[in-house]
């Protein structure tokens, strides 16, 4: 790697700005190329980073800036590094979120009844609040064109903000999970996996998400707390007994299965094996022991119903219980009573929502007396899919999973073990992961109930009666991948045998979203489709995320790949934190604290947005705060100005050249340092920490060194040619270290007086630094000439008088090796505080005293 080739120099402007470096350089990096990935290079020249695909069905945010920086700051290093970096950029466009974006904006929903429409055009501008709650229905087929048709448009939107911010990917690697690439890529993987057991089909109770019509798997579950309210019921026991119920759903009543208490309460053991009556509809249900019945909660005693919640699915489960399902995919009661209910007081339930027919069913228990005092208000942790805005509802369905450890024991070590195989960054993020493994309570639900997203690729066989035969699905050869079942026919038949008895019925349902991200490391580096290319990208190098996605995309990454190629996909996990606002409470829409990243950008420039994006570290929560935003901005200003006038002093001409008075030396020897921390810094992927020991230098570059050094620069002869190397090496040097960060205002820099990028440029070494020193330098040196100038100036701040005001005399007091070393820099320190006169006074204090006479 060399800086020699590409951009020619273009000489130090006269009056240099920040304004505009985004739209120059950016054009410039995509016309030569400079971050395109060389694919004739070795495994072990690439760096091979698994980039998060933003999901593309709204803004870009902060949060997003932020973790992409640090992404980015590492892609750029390892390039500098000498690596040719695989940093491709995704959009997760499928899934339910683009749906529900769709929907929100042009007020339709879909309909697979309907036939497609060739001539149907969406409404010209978003649509309002009464079009959104009277969706206009169309087809599949169209609502999935208009899901592509706003993908490509926020795509774009997406692309520019990247570009804006500065990010190095190869723009020629885009994919998105919905792209030909990303379906097939899925599409193998989910048959591979049916194929070798770890994909099957089941009926069973499912999260259901009645808003969006889905099953959701337990990776996407979070707990809200939500008021409510205990209701106690009556149920009559053998020989008249009352029993009496706690629950916060008595709308499910008439879903009794069974009533549970713990095998070790006393109060209700001559119950167990005997049975009860339900109020309202008289129906008998068995009472029953299980150990995860909690005496201390309600009365001791708890209905179980098909299915109110996830221990109602294990009681079912594990007691063998009928089935009484009463509510449908919809939300709604469903229109016929489950098989023994009553019809008569079932009648006026049926078809309400769920807080309907609660209170219908109040009302019904306080007519018969059979409800017990008032409702008791609680709040309580209620579970929804994480981006859905209502309940989740349990209901019977078939569905496809993916074995994932949590019904197999060997499978789950096995994925811990993987786990402990992966370097996580910070260390303590592994816990997250084992945490979750370690409390999987059932295998990866992996099929969805919608449209816009990877179709399930099988068909069934249809009998002489027209009934599916689900157990021995159709699959297609890899070859035909992609397929779509609702559109295409199975080898081997007609599309006119399609829903007619013997012949076929393609999958409805399409896969999850995770199901294709977590192929990306597949997808990217063309699995099967380029061999050349996988050999050289996977396992990749880096996954960059954040940490509250290990759950989802971490894990299913792991465990595909685990589960397809006996490896991890990656070798390094970096996670990162949340953006916080200024009160650090967490960014969101709905709290109305989120700021909006392009304005900033163009407010403030990139380069000082990605400083304050590089000063929170991985696996930290960041608090946005424009003041250090503002920091950034000065620091760019101060790198553009400071490198002007170093270069005015002639600096380009002395690169080569080798510094050999003590200041220099001693300046050059403290740059070793830096070049070091900040190396070991980003080997460790700690981008924070060389930023602040390049910021920390550069201050004392600009505000000690240079001070000290300008006039001797100035002039003419061995020192001034030592002065002008050691600029002109330390200029280089600082440059390339906050490359990484500040990617706009070096390279603008770098192109006044260097050729090529400086993004291809070498990374700074400390053999570099010290092959422009003649002699070894003592950084301690520097600082003291700095302390002594920097005595001088608060003599005359003290008197108010202008910097440049001359000095006649100044006594340096202090022990005698202190003004040893200071004599070595008595010129400098003479001409910098324009001091007459300086005298030693060596061993008159104990630290060194600068006292001046005016």
């Amino acid at each position: 790697m060399t800086d020699t080739t590409i951009s020619p120099r273009g000489g130090v402007p006269e009056r240099p700005s920040l304004d505009g470096l985004e739209e120059t350089w950016a054009r410039r990096w995509q016309e030569d190329g400079t971050y395109a990935f060389d694919r004739t290079k070795e495994r072990s020249d690439v760096y091979a980073i698994d980039t998060p695909p933003p999901t593309v069905s709204g803004e870009l945010h902060m949060g997003h800036v932020f973790s992409y920086t640090h992404t980015d700051t590492v892609a750029r290093f390892q390039r500098m590094r000498g690596r040719t970096v695989f940093y491709p950029m995704g959009w997760d466009d499928n899934g339910l979120p683009t749906e529900r974006r769709v929907q929100n904006v042009y007020g339709v929903r879909p309909d697979p009844s309907l036939p497609y429409d060739k001539d149907w055009r969406p409404p010209a501008a978003p649509v309002d609040d009464a079009a959104r709650k009277n969706p206009t229905a169309i087809s599949r087929r169209n609502f999935i064109e208009l899901c592509e048709l706003l993908t490509v448009e926020d795509e774009k939107a997406f692309e520019a903000l990247w570009r804006r911010l500065g990010l190095s990917v190869d723009w020629s690697l885009t994919y998105t999970t919905i792209g030909s690439a990303a379906r097939a890529a899925s599409q193998r993987a989910f048959l591979r996996n049916l194929a070798r057991g770890e994909a099957y089909q089941a009926e069973a109770p499912t999260l259901w998400d009645v808003g969006y019509g889905t099953a959701v798997a337990q990776a996407e579950l979070e707990d809200r707390e939500r008021p409510g309210a205990y209701h106690r019921l009556r149920f009559t026991g053998p020989d008249g007994r009352e029993v009496l119920i706690d629950t916060t759903r008595p709308e499910l009543l008439p879903a009794c299965v069974a009533l549970v208490c713990h095998p070790d309460d006393e109060r209700y053991a001559d119950l167990v094996g005997a049975a009860a009556r339900t109020p309202v509809f008289g129906v008998e249900v068995p009472v029953r022991a299980h150990p995860l019945a909690d005496p201390a909660k309600g009365t001791g005693i708890a209905m179980v119903c098909t299915f109110g919640d996830l221990t109602d699915v294990t009681w079912w489960r594990e007691l063998r219980l009928d089935t009484r399902v009463v509510i449908g995919r919809d939300g709604r009661l469903l229109r016929e009573p489950p098989a023994g209910v009553p019809a008569e007081p079932y009648a006026a339930l049926a078809g309400q929502t769920v807080n309907g027919a609660r209170r219908t069913l109040v009302e019904l228990l306080a007519d018969a007396g059979d409800l017990v005092g008032e409702p008791r208000p609680i709040t309580h942790p209620v579970k929804f899919y994480e981006r859905g805005d209502r309940p989740l509802e349990i209901v019977s369905t078939r569905q496809w999973y993916l074995r994932n450890g949590g019904r197999d024991a060997g499978l789950r070590e096995e994925l811990l073990a993987r786990g402990r195989e992966l370097r996580w960054v910070p260390e303590h993020m592994r816990h997250r992961y084992e945490h979750w493994v370690g409390g999987l309570t059932g295998d990866w639900l992996v099929s969805r109930q919608r449209f816009f997203g990877v179709p399930v690729p099988v068909w069934y066989r249809l009998d002489d009666a027209g009934e599916p035969d689900w157990s021995h699905p159709l699959t297609p050869d890899e070859a035909m991948l992609p397929i779509d079942p609702t559109s295409e026919p199975p080898p081997g038949y007609e599309e006119s045998q399609r829903g007619e008895p013997g012949g076929f019925t393609g999958d409805p349902d399409v896969l999850d979203t995770w199901a294709t991200s977590s192929l990306t490391p597949q997808i990217v580096g063309g699995w099967e489709t380029d061999p050349d290319l996988f050999a050289r990208v996977f396992p990749m190098d880096l996954r960059p995320q954040g940490h509250d996605i290990i759950r989802t995309w971490l894990f299913a990454t792991v465990a595909r790949s685990h589960l397809e190629h006996g490896a991890l996909p990656w070798h390094t996990a970096v996670l990162s934190g949340w953006i916080l606002d200024p009160d650090r409470k967490k960014m969101s829409k709905s709290k109305g604290n989120v700021v909006t990243p392009m304005a900033l950008l163009e407010r403030n420039g990139s380069d000082a947005v990605r400083y304050w994006a590089a000063n929170g570290k991985p696996g930290m929560d960041l608090a946005f705060d424009p003041a250090q935003v503002k920091v950034g901005r000065r620091l760019a200003t101060k790198l553009l100005n400071a490198s002007r006038f170093a270069l005015g002093l002639g600096a380009a001409d002395a690169l080569r050249a080798a510094a050999t008075q003590p200041l220099d030396t001693a300046m050059l020897a403290e740059l070793s340092g830096v070049v070091a921390t900040a190396t070991t810094a980003f080997d460790g992927y700690d981008h924070t920490a060389a930023l602040m020991a390049t910021e920390a230098f550069f201050w004392r570059f600009c505000d000690d060194y240079i001070e000290l050094v300008k006039e001797r620069a100035y002039g003419t002869g061995p020192a001034a040619d030592s002065a002008r190397a050691a600029l002109a090496t330390a200029l280089s040097v600082q440059l390339r270290l906050f490359a990484p960060v500040l990617p706009f205002v070096t390279e603008e820099v770098w192109s006044w007086w260097r050729y090529g990028s400086v993004h291809r440029s070498p990374w700074p070494t400390t053999y570099e630094v010290g092959r422009a020193m003649e002699a070894p330098g003592d950084p301690e040196l520097l600082r003291l000439a700095a302390d002594a100038l920097g005595q001088v100036r608060r003599a005359k701040s003290e008197r108010k008088l202008s910097m440049k005001a001359d000095v006649p005399l100044a006594e340096a007091l202090g022990p005698a090796a202190v003004l040893d070393q200071l004599g070595t820099v008595a010129d400098d320190l003479r001409a910098a505080g324009r001091i007459a006169k300086l005298d030693l006074l060596p061993d008159r204090t104990t630290e060194l005293v600068i006292a001046c006479a005016f």
